[in-house]
């Protein structure tokens, strides 16, 4: 039998030191969260309808999160964010008073117009102070009367 505190003899494994090594490994890693992801339903919208950008994979902590007009977050493009600690929801320049924000990361716009059609960010600000950043875009076809056929129709250039 052997003592632990016997010096290895060469080509041996120190076995206790890579069981603790990797279980230290393991416990520090942190774990692979899914991606956050946005979804535009429906992703083509006719004026005067209604779209909801569905985040997906938000993380379960989360100190704040933001949304914003294009696809580069500044003041100005701000509609909207959501802060966790107090629940609360704030409102930036961006906000057209169409747009409501719940707090599970989603955007959901009523009577939308042709110019709310592009790309929309969401910035997540995890518990480590992380920024989280995705963005997505919508579509939006004009609606108009037709004459010839007698109805409303929808296209994205007003040509039928």
């Amino acid at each position: 039998m052997e003592l632990a505190s016997a010096r290895l003899l060469r080509g041996q494994i120190p076995w206790r030191g890579l069981l603790l090594t990797a279980s230290l490994l393991t416990y520090w890693s942190p774990l692979t969260t899914a991606q956050v992801t946005v979804d535009a339903v429906p992703p083509n919208v006719v004026e005067e309808n209604s779209v909801l950008l569905l985040a997906h994979n938000m993380p379960q902590e989360f100190q704040v999160f933001y949304w914003y007009k294009g696809t580069t977050p500044n003041l100005d493009s701000e509609i909207a964010r959501y802060i966790r600690s107090d629940n609360v929801h704030q409102t930036g320049p961006a906000y057209s008073g169409r747009e409501t924000i719940y707090s599970n990361g989603s955007l959901f716009f009523q009577n939308v117009t042709k110019k709310d059609e592009g790309a929309y960010t969401l910035t997540v600000i995890d518990q480590q102070f992380n920024p989280i950043q995705t963005s997505v875009q919508f579509r939006v076809y004009r609606k108009y009367f037709s004459v010839t056929s007698g109805s409303w129709v929808h296209t994205q250039n007003c040509q039928s």
